[in-house]
Formats: C-alpha cells, sequence, structure tokens
C-alpha cells in the first residue's frame, strides 16, 4: 500500500521525465524553461557589447566585384605617408584591395607634407582601378606653431630622451600627431566625403572583409571603429586628462548621455586609466571630427601646448574625444577585421575566423593580453 509521500515522488517523478524529455524534442521548451532563461527573469538579460551580434546577411557581398547600382557609403581610404613609404604603404594597400576593395571600390586620399613623386604616384595607382588622390598638407596644419616656446620643447624633448620615452625627441612625430588629431579631417581633398578607413604602411590585414564597414558605421550611426585598445606612455601625457577635465567642466553640455567615460576612467573622470583605441586603424565619421564638440576640444588642446611641450598623441586624443562626445553604442569593435600593426595584433576567434578565411594565429591575439583595454570597452556595456 502507497503512503501519500510515495504519490507524491512518484507524480515529480514523472513530471521530472516529461520536462527532460521534452527538454530534448522541443527546443524552444528547453530554451524557455532553463535555468538561465529563468534567472534572467529575475536578474534581466545581461547585456553584451555591440560587435557581439552578428551582422544582417545583406552587409554581405558575393566574390565579384560591385555594380554600380550596389549601395555605397561616402567614404574613402586616408593614408598619411612619405615618399619614403613607398613599399609599406605598397603592401597595405595590396592586402586592401585583395581583401576588401577589390569588390567595394572606394577611393583612396593620399596626404604627405611635401609633394609625392610621379614614381610614387605610377607604383599606387597601379594597384587598383579605383580613383587616387594625392594631397599635400598645407604647412600652418603641419609645423610646429610659431607661438610654442621652442626652449621649453626643446627641454621637454631632451628630458624624454634621457627617459628613453618613444619618439620623444622626435618633432616630426609631434607635427603628425598634431596633424592626425586636428587636421587631416580638414584637408580639401577629404571635404567631400563623410567616413574613412585610415591605412598605415606595413600592416597585415588577416581576414577577407566581404561586408562594407562603412555601411555598418552609417546605417547604425556609428562614429568611430577600431581593432585594438591599449594604455598609453604615462610619460608622454603627463597633464593631458587635466586639460580634458578642464574643458569638460567648462563646457558639460558637449558630453554626451550614455557616454564611454567608463572606458577611459575607473573613478567618474577624476582620473585617466590610459586606456586608448589604438589610431593607426580607425574607421570612422568625418562629421564627428567637424562637430563643434570634437572641434572646440581639439583646439583648447592645442592651446595648451601638450603636443610639443609634452607628446600627447592623437590616439589618447582620438579615444578621449570619441569616448566623452558620442554614446557608448557608436564606438564599435571590428571583431571581424584581422589586423597587425607591430608590435600588437588582433585575430578574430572561432567561428569568425574561419568565415573571414583568416592567415593569423589565434593564439597570437592581444585582446584580452594584459596591456589590452578590450575588457575594459566589455564593461561598459554590462
Amino acid at each position: 500500500m502507497m503512503t501519500p509521500m510515495r504519490y507524491i515522488l512518484l507524480v515529480l517523478s514523472v513530471i521530472i521525465s516529461i520536462h527532460y524529455i521534452l527538454s530534448f524534442t522541443h527546443e524552444e521548451y528547453g530554451k524557455a524553461t532553463s535555468i538561465s532563461n529563468i534567472a534572467e527573469q529575475w536578474t534581466g538579460p545581461k547585456s553584451n557589447p555591440p560587435y557581439k551580434t552578428p551582422l544582417p546577411d545583406e552587409y554581405y557581398k558575393p566574390d565579384s566585384p560591385m555594380h554600380l547600382q550596389d549601395r555605397k557609403a561616402n567614404a574613402s581610404f586616408v593614408m598619411l605617408v612619405r615618399n619614403s613609404d613607398l613599399s609599406g604603404i605598397m603592401s597595405s594597400m595590396k592586402q586592401i584591395e585583395d581583401r576588401f576593395n577589390r569588390k567595394f571600390q572606394y577611393p583612396y586620399v593620399f596626404l604627405n607634407d611635401e609633394p609625392f613623386t610621379q614614381n610614387f604616384k605610377d607604383h599606387i595607382q597601379a594597384l587598383t582601378s579605383t580613383t587616387v588622390e594625392f594631397g599635400v598638407i598645407p604647412s600652418d596644419h603641419w609645423h610646429q606653431p610659431s607661438w610654442v616656446d621652442e626652449d621649453r620643447a626643446s627641454k621637454s624633448r631632451d628630458d624624454m630622451v634621457r627617459n628613453n620615452v618613444i619618439y620623444g625627441g622626435s618633432v616630426p612625430y609631434r607635427n603628425m600627431c598634431r596633424f592626425n588629431s586636428g587636421f587631416f579631417y580638414r584637408h580639401e581633398l577629404l571635404q567631400k566625403y563623410r567616413y574613412y578607413w585610415r591605412v598605415e604602411p606595413d600592416i597585415k590585414l588577416f581576414c577577407d572583409v566581404d561586408y562594407d564597414p562603412f555601411l555598418v558605421m552609417q546605417d547604425q550611426n556609428k562614429v568611430y571603429g577600431f581593432t585594438i585598445s591599449l594604455y598609453e606612455y604615462q610619460a608622454t601625457i603627463p597633464t593631458l586628462w587635466n586639460a580634458v577635465k578642464s574643458f569638460i567642466n567648462a563646457n558639460p553640455d558637449f558630453v554626451a548621455p550614455g557616454n564611454a567615460m567608463g572606458f577611459l576612467s575607473d573613478d567618474g573622470g577624476e582620473s585617466y586609466n590610459l586606456c586608448h583605441f589604438w589610431s593607426n586603424f580607425e574607421i570612422a565619421d568625418l562629421d564627428f571630427w567637424r562637430g563643434e564638440a570634437y572641434s572646440k576640444f581639439f583646439e583648447y588642446l592645442d592651446e595648451q601646448g601638450g603636443f610639443y611641450y609634452e607628446r600627447w598623441g592623437d590616439a589618447p586624443v582620438h579615444s578621449i574625444g570619441a569616448a566623452l562626445f558620442a554614446k557608448k553604442e557608436q564606438i564599435h569593435f571590428f571583431n571581424d577585421i584581422g589586423y597587425r600593426h607591430e608590435p600588437f595584433q588582433h585575430c578574430p576567434q572561432g567561428d569568425v575566423h574561419a568565415k573571414g578565411k583568416c592567415w593569423c594565429d589565434p593564439g597570437q591575439n592581444f585582446d584580452y593580453e594584459w596591456y589590452s583595454c578590450l575588457n575594459r570597452y566589455d564593461r561598459i556595456f554590462s
């Protein structure tokens, strides 16, 4: 004779058995009754960084050139190079063409602080069937301004050389950082474009890019895209964050709601954690740099003289501008674009690696190394 307890145990056994059968035979039932799904009812769903959501198939193109009627963004590649960089930039450009641009046919803009030689132009134009333009940078956009105290700047350079700070003694490097921070987007050859992809000599592009990153930026209202993020050298920017705080205290309305301050600071903006997006690769919105917030931000920084009295780089300046004056969702990690600029590389993992036909070693990936800031980027979405 069965006791009431035995009846209860028998009923529970039957219910549990039915549950497991339904879980294995009906996928939707299994998802709905999973522990993780039930937990979300109490704690709310976990938020992932946007790059973990796959792109819709509509962005991908087959292995053939674009048809003239296909949709394109108003965009260009931008390459700041010297005549002596010909071999390195040809290597980079050949990879861009083979991995992406032979299908999408975006134009190129080459910029230099002196005229390009005909030999340079001939070799570059032989690599592509699309439009290539060559421009010279205006002198006042490139050279150290006359108002900079050269004695003070020279002493700073000497101190950095003694302390083995990378590029610490270089004026041309400082010219480049200042130009990339606040002048490249003003160049006459770029005025007709909305988006750009920055390319430097001797990079490696590891994967096929079978979709249009420019259209992703345009359609999803992104303003800045990166592949590698890391910490800046403190010795190059000792007063940069104080200048940033002074600017935002004087212009609080420029700071976007829902921004990415959490990527830059661990204490709500009191101090800078040195994280930045490595700007030798960037796909970004030129109108964002041209906008009032960033324009006034750069002008304020430039007036402080830190590009020459210290060694402020365009990477932290761009990163701070994007993180403060845009919403965090407008900053995009191009997880599927395998990329190397010595000495760091981003190599896509798992299915993303296979889909892109990537040739990098997945074990050689900077994303979550101790010097990478990608985990901080991820955390601003959690």
